[in-house]
Order: C-alpha cells, then structure tokens, then sequence
C-alpha cells in the first residue's frame, strides 16, 4: 500500500522585528528631548553658566541652538538619501568611507554608554539630595542607583511605544515646573522689572562667556544626542523621511529657546545686579529659591521630585539609542549575533538592553567600591569622554555631509549641501577645541586625569579604524556590507560606493 505525501511542513516563524511605524513625530522628539533632561540640566548647570558668564549666560544657549540648527540643515538633507538605521556612522560612512564610518561606530558607542552611565551617579546623588530635602534622612547613593538600573532595563525591555508614552508624561512634568516658574517671575514682574539685559552686546562679549559658551556647547551637544536618534529610531518611525527631519528641528528649536528663556527668566528673579552673586553662594539652591519665592514652597519640593523623574526619563532615552545602535552593529556583523534578538512579543531588542544594563551595574558598581563620589567622579569623569565623543562624531558627520553631496549627483541646493555643512564644520570644532580646553569645568580632576579622559576619543576612533583595516583584509564580505542601504529603500540620489 503506498503512503500517500504527507503535507510540507509549515514555514519556520522569520525571527521577530522591531516594530516598525510606530513612533511619531511627537515619540521621536520625547526621545530626543527627554535625554536633554531639562529640568537637571537647568537647576543643576545654569547657575554655574551664570556664575561664570554673567546675565550674558542666556546668549549662550541660544548660541548652541544656532550652532546646532546650521548642523541640522545639511544632517536632514542628507537623511533622505540614507535609509540606514545606524545613525551617525552610516551617513560618515557613505561621505568618509568605510574605516572612518567603523571609528565613528566605536565613537558613539563609548559616546552614549558614557553619557548614559554616568547619569546613574547622578540620579544617586539627586535622590540623596531629594531624600535630604523633603524627609530630613540620608540615604545611600548605591541602591538608588542600582535600582534605576533595574528599573531602566525593564522600561527600555517593554515596546517602544510604552518608552515613548513614559518619557512624554515625564517631559510633559519636568518642563511645566519651569514653565510654572517663569510664570511666577512674569507675572510678578521680577526683583526690579523686566529688562533684555541679558541679550545686550555688552553683557555678552565678557571674559566669561567663553566658559559660559563651553558650559552650554557641552551641555546643548550632550543633550542634542537627538540629532542622532532620530535616525537610530528610522525603521520604527512613521513615514521616516519626513518625521525625522521634523523631529530633529523641533528638538533644536525647543531646547535652544527653552534654554534661553528660563535662564534668562531666573536672572529676572533676581535681578541683574545680584543674580551672579546668588548663583555664586547657592548655585545648588538658585532655582529652588526663586520657584519659593515666586510661587512657593510646595513647588519647591515638586521640583525635588521631579529633578530624579528628570534623571530617570535621560537615562531611559540613552538607553534606548544605546539598545539600537548594538542592534545595528550586531546586524553589520561586528558584535555577537545573540545581542541582535528582538523579544517576540514586545519587538525590543532585549538582550542587547541586558548586555548594556550589565555593563552599567560594573561600572557603578566598581566606582562604589573604590569609595568614589557619585556627581564628581562617576559622572562627571565618565560624561566627560561620551560628551566630548558625541561632539566629535557630530563633526565628522557635518564633514561626511559635504563630502557626500560632492560626489553624489542629487538635485538639493547649495544651501544644504555646501554652505550649511561648511558653517558647521566650523562652528562645531570650534565648540569642540572650546569644550577641550576648558575641560576641567566638567571633569573637576586634575590634568592627568583630564588628559586620559579627552585621549579616549581619539583612541576608540583609531582602534575602529584600525578593526575596518583588519575586516578588509580577513572579512571581505563583512567589511563590504558594513552600513549598506537596507532592500527596499530608495534613495534620493544616487551615490558612488562608499570606500
């Protein structure tokens, strides 16, 4: 008797994908601004951009915001000929060649962990300052931190659109307690009236301005980390080509303003004459002095409460580009194919979150043990390499720009592709040569200490270029594909092969 053909078997379930058109122009601007974490960057670095700058500090700001929307000018032309989800490294990949795209993708990686670690001191220290303030205890700095490592992981391990509503709520807190207390302020019309002081030739252009200017670069170029993520975030965006670029000037346009006007509206609080002496004697306490006075007491411990929800939203933004940029370099074939899995139901790259919420709790950890302070050592020391890593790739990506369209054939204007990018490159280095030489405004170490933190950035970008030389010769096919344009897109112009 024969036996009748039995049935093919069914197809083996395709390994699950990010979920894709899912974030909005909204979501992707959370992203972007969330990791700015304005509220801390406000009460916990504008005074010190006062003290030192004077009521020219407000100038500053909006400087950076200019700085950065001439950056973002020839970055979102170009996000329309690249369909690659690598962020910076596939565009300094397609306009600078392969070796320096592979140093720009070890850059960014040292360039967010850093920035993201090192915020873990701070939300130790914040909540010892909050625990303080409010209830009158000291609490250890380690478990609070341990725990928002914890409580990171879990947040970046769900969907993305359950990140993009956490960190909308979050935001949407943190800038209205700002807002709260400009209106405070306005309405009462300051310490001695309303004046543009602050915006006059003369209050700018004083001896301090340029570390008030190297204070907002750092602190703009740390937290305009969005530039890249909007591109990091492309194949779950919707309708990437326009939601990028719409993201990217609004977090610009957002930041830099926002910024200028609430500094400038605390300058009001106490006028111009003895702001940088208040700033001077409470730097740590200027905010929640004015948000007293001018609204009250009860403002004052939200805004405690709010500084740590503020660290908290930062650190789940990183986290969140940290998880898709090891997606990316797991795809390109240069990490672990095991960190490349996406969770089946919740479409998150999961194992790449726990590899990074791994390396965390080490660094923390060994920081803690060696007795180190959570705000001068754990995060200024290791901000301080991923601020200045961040800034450098944002200049090789305006270099990337120019090259690019140079020998691209594309119907874009000569605006953004040869004047903006050529303004960028240099405004962006020199922030990036102002931030360098007055280093030790952010590290608060010595020179030995400083001199090793600046030289990892040029060190991880050479050891990249380097692994690019070596994949050439003993990788041929994975050094031949390194950020290639994923099937299906069509780009605006068409290129010659990257190098």
């Amino acid at each position: 008797m024969s036996v009748p053909p039995q049935p093919p078997p069914p197809p083996h379930p395709a390994a699950p994908g990010l979920r894709t058109g899912t974030l909005t122009t909204a979501d992707i601007s959370f992203f972007v601004v969330s990791a700015a974490a304005p509220l801390t960057v406000m009460a916990g670095v504008a005074p010190i951009a006062i003290m030192l700058g004077g009521i020219g500090a407000p100038a500053g700001y909006l400087l950076a915001g200019i700085t950065l929307t001439v950056f973002a000018v020839g970055f979102t032309t170009m996000s329309r000929h690249v369909g690659h989800g690598g962020g910076f490294y596939a565009y300094i990949t397609r306009g600078l060649g392969r070796p320096a795209g592979m140093g720009a993708a070890l850059l960014a990686m040292l360039g967010y962990n850093g920035m993201e670690i090192g915020v873990y001191g701070l939300l130790g220290s914040a909540s010892q300052d909050t625990a303080l303030a409010l209830f009158g205890v000291e609490i250890p700095w380690l478990p609070v931190s341990l725990a928002g490592l914890v409580l990171i992981w879990y947040l970046g391990y769900r969907s993305i659109d359950f990140g993009a509503k956490v960190l909308g709520v979050l935001l949407v807190a943190e800038t209205g307690i700002l807002l709260l207390l400009a209106g405070g302020v306005l309405l009462d019309g300051g310490a001695s009236g309303l004046t543009l002081d602050s915006f006059a030739p003369a209050n700018v252009a004083v001896p301090g301005m340029a570390a008030v200017l190297a204070c907002a670069f750092a602190c703009a170029f740390a937290a305009f980390t969005g530039f890249e993520s909007t591109a990091i975030y492309r194949r779950e965006a919707r309708d990437p080509r326009r939601t990028i670029p719409r993201a990217t000037f609004i977090a610009v346009a957002f930041l830099g303003l926002f910024y200028a006007f609430i500094v400038w509206t605390v300058i009001q609080a106490y006028g111009s004459d003895k702001v940088v002496q208040a700033a001077t004697d409470d730097a740590g306490g200027l905010f929640f002095a004015a948000i007293t006075t001018y609204v009250g007491a009860w403002a004052a411990d939200l805004m405690h409460v709010l500084i740590v929800s503020s660290v908290i939203a930062s650190l789940l933004a990183f986290h969140n580009a940290i998880n898709r940029y090891t997606l990316s370099l797991t795809e390109e074939g240069l990490l672990p194919p095991v960190l490349g899995r996406i969770h089946p139901r919740h479409r998150s790259p999961y194992l790449a979150g726990a590899a990074q919420t791994a390396v965390g709790a080490v660094v923390v950890a060994g920081f803690a043990l060696a007795g180190a302070d959570p705000y001068t050592q754990l995060l200024l020391w290791v901000n301080t390499p991923g601020m200045i890593g961040l800034m450098a790739l944002q200049l090789l990506a305006a270099a990337a720009v120019l090259c690019y369209f140079r020998r691209a054939r594309h119907q874009e204007g000569v605006w953004p592709t040869v004047v903006a990018p050529v303004a960028a490159i240099a405004l962006l280095g020199a922030a990036l040569a102002l931030v360098t030489a007055n280093v030790e405004l952010f590290s608060g170490a010595g020179t030995g200490t400083n001199v090793l933190l600046v030289s990892l950035v040029p060190a991880v970008f050479v050891l990249g270029v380097a692994l690019a030389l070596r994949l050439r010769r003993t990788r041929p096919e994975v050094y031949a594909r390194f950020a290639a344009e994923p099937e299906g897109e069509t780009p605006a112009a068409r290129e010659p092969a990257t190098r």
